[in-house]
């Protein structure tokens, strides 16, 4: 598939038709997000768990409160996916990396001050790379959050030391019963260009 026919395909699918993904496809999947997406100074704090058992995946939908969105009417469908990716972040990788005399030499002995949290950045850059992979195998993807965190901890036993990002699911799409062709991207025009990006410099 050209690339250019995976960033089309890119959207939020909320329907899955049930069937398992082949682990040999999961493991292609995962090292797109592991090989090819970047890593702030070869830092490399992803951390990915793959889930596919159907216990596992209901406790993540409940620390992500689906069945308080079911009670208010929200269709139901993290638990379904056939597969979820949990996408984690070592943030100590990071400080380690910049702590090291290569890092240390160009900094002037003391480790940068970081602009933004790279450790999110390349976590969020990896989700995309999974999304797109995802893709290329003839998936289709979502995302969602979790509001429970000590709930996710305890199904999937982290340690204290990593941090949550997003869960990525993904399988085989029945988008005859999707209900993300409700979502607001299909009602709700987006933000003109200029409202998002612009040339140069801001003013």
């Amino acid at each position: 598939m050209d690339f250019a026919d995976v960033l089309k395909q890119r959207r939020s699918v909320r329907a899955y038709d049930g069937r398992p993904v082949p682990r040999d496809m999961l493991e292609r999947i995962t090292n797109a997000a592991i090989v090819r997406a970047p890593s702030a100074g070869f830092s490399q704090g992803l951390r990915l768990v793959v889930v596919t058992d159907p216990a596992t995946r209901k406790e993540i939908a409940i620390a992500a409160s689906e069945e308080e969105l079911v009670a208010q009417g929200r269709p139901r469908w993290k638990a379904d996916a056939p597969v979820h990716v949990v996408v984690l972040t070592r943030e100590a990788d990071y400080h380690e990396r910049y702590q090291r005399p290569d890092k240390l030499k160009i900094t002037g002995g003391t480790e940068l001050e970081w602009p933004a949290p790279y450790w999110y950045v390349d976590a969020g850059a990896a989700v995309m790379a999974l999304m797109f992979a995802a893709i290329d195998e003839g998936l289709v993807t979502a995302i969602f959050g979790v509001t429970d965190l000590p709930a996710l901890r305890r199904a999937l036993d982290l340690p204290d030391d990593l941090q949550f990002v997003a869960v990525v699911t993904m399988g085989y799409g029945a988008e005859a019963d999707d209900p993300s062709r409700d979502a607001s991207v299909f009602s709700q025009r987006r933000k003109s260009r200029g409202d998002v990006v612009r040339w140069e410099r801001w003013g």
